[in-house]
């Protein structure tokens, strides 16, 4: 296995030549990888890429994502999803099967400005993303503090099988649901575990980059430091 090297590009640099796989947010030209984005290039295992440092959340089917409501019509609600484009999710997939029009507020459920925790039950470019609230912990969020990161820098804040974002919750006694769309709600009865979160949080995002970003978030969170270190793929 090769040693992964990395540094910082802008669009249009030219990260390597030779027999290089291109990956994401490259481009191959002759035997030129270019980049297409703002961030850190990655060379590993004779392949390319860049991991973005900005940019918007272009939506998956299968998505776990926090939406805000901005409107309804008589058989939806409209969601911010911090996209191009709006999130939809249908009257009957909350009131169920029997939901009338003419009968069932659709307000009475879900107003603008509420915060909701969906899935993206299905997009294929063609048409905005539709939602639902159907699985396990979905619903409306009742508390709880707003963040947004980069939707790239939302994996760095998972970590390895959830390591990272274990690890500030255990720290600070919050609860943080995350999005992949890069909006995360904490909250805390806590006032110091909440604040500890949403600076944890922060750090992540700004600093998804740089190597051994688990020790530097212990670190400020005050926990003890382990033998494993970090490393940019987390």
């Amino acid at each position: 296995m090769m040693e992964t090297k990395r540094r910082y590009v802008i669009p249009g640099d030219i990260i390597t030549t030779g027999p290089f796989r291109p990956e994401q947010n490259v481009y191959q030209e002759g035997d030129r990888i270019i980049s297409t984005s703002v961030g850190i290039s990655e060379i590993f295992d004779n392949a390319v890429r860049v991991i973005p440092l900005t940019g918007i959340y272009m939506p998956k089917t299968n998505d776990l994502i926090i939406g805000k409501v901005i409107g309804h019509s008589s058989l939806s609600w409209e969601f911010d999803i911090n996209s191009c484009f709006v999130g939809f999710l249908p009257a009957q997939d909350v009131f169920g099967r029997d939901y009338s029009p003419t009968k069932d507020e659709l307000k009475e459920r879900l107003d603008k400005g509420d915060l909701v925790a969906a899935r993206v039950a299905n997009f294929d470019r063609s048409r905005d993303p539709l939602l639902t609230v159907q699985d396990r912990d979905l619903g409306k969020i009742e508390s709880g503090e707003l963040i947004e990161i980069s939707p790239s820098k939302v994996p760095r804040l998972i970590g390895k099988r959830g390591s990272m974002i274990q690890t500030i919750e255990m720290a600070t006694k919050a609860m943080i649901t995350i999005g992949q769309n890069g909006w995360i709600v904490v909250s805390s009865e806590d006032p110091d575990g909440l604040l500890k979160a949403i600076e944890a949080i922060r750090m992540v995002d700004d600093q998804a980059h740089m190597p051994n970003l688990t020790e530097r978030v212990k670190s400020m969170l005050g926990i003890e430091l382990g033998d494993n270190n970090d490393t940019i793929n987390e």
